[in-house]
């Protein structure tokens, strides 16, 4: 799936410069890597909030058109307002063809339901990974990799090493390390012992509320007025 998205030259800097483009419907950002020198740049903030939502854009080669010059590059990053849907800055990072890249790819999880932990022992999938980072040429980067869960049973897991990579895309891993991807697990349930033991507990052990409650301070005396203290005797 080839994406493109359309940029034009940022020649404003600053935080104030920055506030103006967002009141005008625009996003500061920059482009960077490759040979050639950084470039600030200002996208559509529509534009570029629609394609946010696309998975795709954040794990593929896009096509970046500033000012009528193309060129293949990588969203690296971009900043969210804290509670407003709004995006503050976003990074792109420019791809090299003979250079491979570093890229976190979703994962796709099919045949969940015909597990057999799922379909004959009452398990449930637990997602413990739903992306992987990966080391590839720009061809070869994959738009996700499929794990299939169809022979998993419960206390099975699939682990990094069990899933069948594309040619040419290598996990980027600590050495000796096979964290695991997905496994089976059993919900928790309240057996029928612990539930008729629960009904069992006579009513008489669980506190009303008047017992529950605290006693009032003196303070509290009808009329708002503080309680007399009775009168310390003198000692002899």
């Amino acid at each position: 799936m080839k994406i493109e998205i359309s940029a034009q030259r940022r020649t404003v800097q600053g935080t104030g410069a920055s506030r103006r483009l967002r009141r005008k419907g625009l996003v500061p950002g920059i482009v960077y890597g490759g040979t050639a020198e950084p470039v600030n740049i200002q996208l559509d903030h529509k534009d570029l909030m629609q394609k946010l939502t696309n998975e795709a854009f954040h794990a593929s080669i896009l096509t970046l058109d500033l000012e009528g010059e193309k060129q293949p590059v990588l969203l690296r990053a971009f900043n969210m307002h804290p509670y407003k849907s709004q995006v503050l800055h976003v990074d792109f990072q420019r791809v090299v063809r003979d250079r491979k890249i570093h890229v976190k790819v979703p994962l796709h999880f099919v045949n969940e339901d015909k597990a057999p932990g799922v379909k004959e022992q009452g398990g449930v999938i637990n997602h413990v990974m739903n992306e992987l980072d990966v080391r590839c040429f720009p061809d070869d980067l994959p738009e996700y990799i499929e794990v299939d869960l169809g022979g998993l049973t419960v206390g099975h897991s699939v682990h990094v090493s069990d899933l069948k990579l594309p040619k040419g895309v290598e996990p980027v891993l600590h050495r000796g390390d096979n964290p695991v991807v997905a496994t089976v697990i059993v919900p928790a349930l309240v057996t029928e012992e612990e539930a008729a033991a629960a009904e069992a507990v006579p009513a008489a052990e669980v506190p009303t509320t008047e017992q529950a409650a605290p006693e009032k301070a003196p303070e509290a005396a009808a009329g708002g007025e503080k309680a007399e203290k009775p009168e310390k005797k003198e000692k002899k």
